[in-house]
């Protein structure tokens, strides 16, 4: 085969150069964002099979990414890519330049790159919209042409209508709309004061409910529902540069635990901008947390009460905006919320992913997460559904694990299943994970393997493989040699990673436990790149562990639950984990290290102050040290309201651990590393922890990072801090 997909990549791996000195994996790893540039991702296949779209950039260092089409039957018959749109041809060689309300929705989403990293289609897959630099750009994806749409910006968020005739964006805070030729520009809904926006995602919605978007255009293509935010309730933090004083701080309106919300309402409106208010009882359940419109019933709702112990199924009425409720769920921890779900079947029956079956009666005692369509569960407790990802005319194709009734355990394994009535078929075939995008009879198939590096997209017809996508990644300068197990008699999924080269007869090993370790941060994954950084700490000369204790996902919704009211439980589970595996593996638990980042970063500090007897040092990554500063949706999901429960947020908060004052507790050696431009992890719960530790005469290092948010894409900034972190290490533990 000559088409480009399908031949390998000619451009040299940073091991092939004989002109250049070696890279160093550190500066590998910066440079490449974690290996993710170059990788082929955002994928959508048309409706008629013909065309794939998906977002690349040109190599494992450009940081710029371009639109791409892969047409299935090119010129020859043969598959065939092509750009679509190339921001530096768009923006003739000028940077890019991103709004603050376009890098907010970047942090939100993680996205440390640029150019098009993301687009919206129209119905047919022939209209491509995206923002650029601020700007409105249209692509004719058949054509293969692109251009910008004179509209007021900054753009955010552009989605055209499934007709193709008109484009919607928000830009202030107005959600406007155009037509696809760039004429008719005009607001639809446009926002009363400084604190309200019409369109787009609140704080909470887009970083902790997985909702991104704030408007959904009707089937027919005349209409929108639009969310309209008002944040003048919500407290307001200030987010400053100590190292630019001359710089005034920044406002962020950020809703911490027990403290007001952004108001949520939802408005039916058409293109005329006559507006009809879906009404629904905000004032028990004020959380909009997912909206989905289709031809195959009326538009559908879930919303939240605040504990989230319960939830509502609504369809909206599209013509008085009355709601009706479809389904009532109620659960005594809290409901989970899925991608995909709910959404209509092709025979207009409610798909939905539900915690089913009990242990005794137990708190968390859940089972199984299982499919249901209307009123039947068409899986059972052998899978642990976690996303819904196409709902066809006779199937629905979904993302799981093994569920607690697995005849294997596939430690850190996702597949991808066809289910109907008939019975559940996997997609994926052999030991990875695996994540798919369907349109009809093709599907793409994107899959990583714990032996490969990278991942592969494969393009499927009606089950057999007619292309695969390029991948312009770079190949890392070393390779993960990762080992999973399950440890302990909780059986904790782990991860193992040993120094390149090391036998037995050289003696035991210092330990570095590298966890997350915490909710929706599972790291114990059957893939390659997922244990990079762990296999480069092994090689320096350490046995790297990362275990999934209870709190992460993927297991069962007993185990996701069991960590009500005590976060701290999940430190237990390290400590199980450790326990169990230095009975198969040569560890030195005389020296044992923790470090991990946000959640990771927590578990880390807890660890040194609550188990000195077990951990030697920790480095602590953006740690959530008081629990009344991070925000609701998260934090009240776990501990409830700080007001009612103000015991169980002081037993999960670092600056009131025992730990600190206990005179029997020993000082371990602490690096606490903070980004000063973290909006989500604010640097105040750094500084706080700092404050506590030298109260009560406890040494520990403080890294503060300037200018860097809750993500460190900084190419010096990530290198430099896995050096300074191993250094930190080496002499903690007193390693020559």
């Amino acid at each position: 085969m000559t088409s480009r997909q399908q031949q390998s990549d000619p451009r040299p791996s940073p091991r092939s150069s004989p002109l250049s000195p070696p890279l160093s994996f550190p500066r590998q790893y910066a440079r490449t964002q974690r290996f993710t540039l170059g990788v082929p991702r955002g994928f959508t296949v048309s409706p008629d099979g013909e065309r794939v779209v998906f977002v690349r950039s040109g190599s494992g260092t450009d940081r710029s990414h371009k639109l791409w089409v892969l047409d299935l039957a090119g010129p020859a018959g043969e598959p065939r890519e092509r750009v679509a749109a190339d921001p530096g041809t768009l923006l003739a060689g000028r940077a890019e330049e991103l709004s603050a309300e376009e890098r907010a929705r970047r942090e939100r989403s993680r996205e440390g790159s640029g150019g098009i990293v993301s687009y919206a289609v129209d119905a047919t897959v022939e209209l491509a919209a995206f923002p650029l630099s601020g700007r409105l750009y249209a692509a004719e994806l058949r054509a293969g042409t692109a251009r910008e749409l004179t509209v007021p910006g900054p753009v955010i968020d552009p989605r055209p209508s499934p007709d193709g005739r008109h484009i919607a964006y928000v830009a202030r805070g107005a959600l406007r709309v155009t037509g696809a030729d760039g004429q008719g520009d005009r607001a639809l809904a446009e926002p009363e004061d400084a604190h309200t926006t019409y369109g787009l995602a609140e704080f909470v919605a887009a970083e902790e409910m997985g909702r991104g978007r704030g408007y959904w255009w009707s089937p027919d293509s005349d209409r929108l529902l639009v969310a309209r935010a008002h944040d003048r309730p919500v407290r307001r933090w200030w987010i400053s540069d100590p190292a630019h004083p001359d710089r005034e701080p920044q406002a962020v309106a950020y809703p911490a635990a027990g403290t007001p919300n952004a108001e949520v309402r939802l408005y039916l409106v058409d293109l005329g901008g006559e507006r009809t208010e879906v009404g629904w009882d905000r004032e028990r359940y004020p959380y909009l947390a997912r909206v989905h419109w289709s031809a195959d019933g009326a538009p559908l709702l879930l919303v939240q009460a605040r504990d989230q112990r319960k939830q509502l199924h609504l369809a909206v009425d599209t013509e008085t905006g009355a709601t009706r409720t479809v389904r009532v769920e109620e659960d005594r921890d809290w409901l989970e919320l899925l991608p995909g779900v709910p959404a209509w079947s092709a025979d207009g029956r409610l798909v939905r992913i539900a915690d089913e079956g009990r242990d005794g009666g137990t708190s968390a005692g859940h089972r199984a997460r299982v499919l249901v369509v209307g009123d039947r569960a068409l899986t059972g407790a052998e899978l642990h559904v976690r996303a819904v990802l196409d709902i066809g005319e006779d199937d629905v194709l979904v993302s799981a694990s093994a569920g607690a009734r697995a005849a294997e355990p596939e430690i850190g394994e996702i597949h991808v299943y066809r289910v109907n009535e008939r019975g559940v078929e996997r997609v994926s075939e052999g030991v990875g994970v695996h994540a798919a995008v369907r349109s009809g009879a093709v599907t793409v198939l994107v899959s990583a393997r714990p032996d490969v590096p990278g991942s592969v997209a494969r393009v499927l017809r009606d089950g057999r493989q007619v292309a695969v996508v390029a991948s312009y990644a770079e190949s890392p300068v070393l390779s993960a040699r990762v080992r999973l197990l399950a440890g302990g008699a909780r059986r904790i999924p782990c991860a193992v990673l040993l120094p390149e080269g090391y036998r037995e007869g050289d003696g035991p090993l210092p330990v570095l436990m590298d966890p997350y370790g915490g909710p929706h941060g599972q790291r114990v994954v059957a893939g390659h790149h997922a244990h990079l950084t762990s296999q480069w700490f092994a090689d320096q000369g350490f046995a790297v562990i990362v275990a999934d204790g209870r709190g992460t996902p993927g297991r069962s919704p007993a185990w996701e639950k069991a960590i009500r009211n005590d976060l701290t439980s999940t430190l237990d589970d390290q400590v199980e984990a450790l326990h169990a595996l230095a009975e198969e593996f040569p560890l030195d638990l005389g020296r044992v290290a923790i470090r991990g980042w946000s959640y990771g970063g927590y578990l880390a500090a807890l660890g040194v102050l609550r188990r000195p007897d077990v951990f030697h040092a920790g480095i602590a990554g953006a740690p959530v040290t008081d629990m009344r500063l991070y925000d609701t949706h998260y934090t009240e999901r776990y501990l409830g309201m700080p007001q009612d429960s103000p015991e169980v947020y002081a037993a999960n908060s670092l600056v009131t651990d025992e730990g600190l004052t206990a005179p029997e507790n020993p000082a371990r050696p602490l690096m606490i590393v903070h980004g000063m431009a973290d909006d989500n992890v604010v640097v105040a719960h750094t500084l706080r922890l700092s404050s506590a530790l030298l109260a009560a005469g406890r040494p520990h290092e403080v890294l503060p990072l300037t200018g860097v948010t809750h993500m460190t894409p900084q190419e010096q900034v990530a290198e430099n801090l896995l050096l300074l972190q191993v250094d930190f290490l080496k002499r903690s533990l007193g390693m020559s």
